[in-house]
Parts: structure tokens; C-alpha cells; sequence
């Protein structure tokens, strides 16, 4: 788990579904490469976005590229 005092905590799960959509896979092929399903990664996606506040999920990569996370 990632974290500083001023940032969310990103578990290793969260941080490969961030890694594999800043590099522009999409959700069926972070999936994929995950060996989990199209819905998993979707709803880890949405839980990302919850904990960071961010909108969207190329946003929460945007945040974690921004720290260094990436």
C-alpha cells in the first residue's frame, strides 16, 4: 500500500488498474492482462475515483503519475 500523510492510500490492485489504463488499455484488456473480468476492473476503477475524488479514471492516473505512484 502506497501513501503519504496527505494522500490516499493505493493498495498494488488499485495501482495496476491505474497503470494499465494511463498506458491506454482499455478496460476489457486491463482485464485481460489482470485475469480478472471487464465488471472487476470497472468497479475497482469506480473505487479509485471514490478515493481520490477524481472524476474519472484517467484523472486518478493523472494523480498517481503526479506522485510519483506510476
Amino acid at each position: 500500500m502506497t501513501s503519504a500523510p496527505d494522500q490516499p492510500a493505493l493498495d498494488d490492485d488499485a495501482l495496476a488498474v491505474l497503470r494499465l489504463l494511463a498506458q491506454g488499455l482499455s478496460v476489457d484488456a486491463v482485464a485481460v492482462r489482470l485475469g480478472v473480468s471487464g465488471r472487476t476492473v470497472r468497479r475497482r476503477s469506480r473505487a479509485i475515483c471514490d478515493r481520490l475524488n477524481v472524476p474519472a479514471p484517467i484523472a486518478a492516473a493523472v494523480w498517481a503519475a503526479r506522485r510519483g505512484l506510476l
